[in-house]
């Protein structure tokens, strides 16, 4: 039987689906455009379509499939957005369902994660919730705009810490759990980076790997919103969801340290230093 990876242009989906390949797994991967998909993983994987609010491409991209990685794509910002394609997974038969969620999720109901996370067990699927970190491919993403053009990280997390996470280790480790999923029924894990870090340090990090000065400025939420909108011209949805994410990490949900990573994969998650180093193109 084969292994779906929905989202698998994405941040973690390639990894997922890279990993499960080096373990010999039969992978399809899917999303809205095939063809970026088969110019990402050639003939490697079969890619189907899939959009989740479209339930007329959700059978052909489940069939002969027993296993599925599961991730909400950014800008569905509502979790029931997610229900019509989780009813379609409980009429299979399915040996489990690993589903991207977000770390300290399980005490915090405002992001969609929550509630998507409550919808999957209610319909009984065999699971396997997934809580990472925040992604260091954010700082190296949406963020690195302003790290490049303008020397400043414009991050509204005051000075709160963050155990941030590779997306790289995250596919590792979902992989791992898609690899031998009797052994992962109906868990959670949270997973980290080693250390957790206030943004202050992440610009000295970058400042030292870059070679310039690279400063972090605490936007307010307010700031943030208007220039994410406004000058940057991202949804609002989105921008909305990320203000939730920060507002949690500034009450301190985002600095917890787990072992999870390295009991999952028997390896040391990457740290952002390396991080930065692999990435350095990307801020300067």
């Amino acid at each position: 039987m084969r292994v779906l990876v929905t989202g698998a242009s994405g941040n973690v989906g390639r990894f997922v689906a890279n990993e499960l390949l080096l373990l010999g797994e039969d992978v399809v991967v899917a999303g809205t455009s095939k063809q970026k998909l088969t110019e990402l993983f050639g003939n490697d994987v079969e890619a189907v379509t899939l959009d989740f609010t479209r339930p007329d491409t959700f059978k052909d991209a489940t069939e002969n499939i027993d296993r599925v990685f599961l991730m909400r794509p950014p800008h569905l910002g509502k979790a029931k957005d997610m229900y019509p394609f989780i009813d379609h997974l409980s009429e299979r038969s399915l040996q489990l369902v690993v589903f991207l969620s977000l770390m300290g999720v399980s005490r915090n109901p405002f992001p969609p994660h929550y509630r998507i996370e409550k919808y999957i067990e209610q319909k009984h699927l065999p699971y396997t919730h997934v809580r990472p970190g925040f992604f260091m491919q954010n700082i190296s993403g949406v963020h690195a705009k302003e790290i490049k053009e303008q020397n400043k990280v414009c991050i509204p997390a005051g000075n709160s810490e963050t155990s941030f996470i590779d997306a790289r280790d995250i596919g590792l480790a979902i992989a791992k759990i898609l690899h031998q999923p009797e052994k992962h029924h109906d868990k959670a894990y949270t997973l980290t980076g080693k250390e957790a870090l206030t943004y202050h340090q992440v610009a000295d990090i970058l400042s030292n790997v870059t070679g310039k000065k690279i400063n972090y400025e605490k936007p307010s939420m307010l700031a943030y919103r208007k220039y994410y909108i406004e000058e940057r011209q991202l949804d609002p949805t989105y921008v909305t969801v990320t203000m939730m994410l920060y507002l949690m990490t500034r009450l301190g949900t985002a600095k917890a340290v787990t072992a999870d990573f390295s009991e999952l994969t028997g390896k040391e998650p990457t740290s952002f230093k390396q991080f930065a180093l692999d990435h350095v193109a990307a801020f300067k």
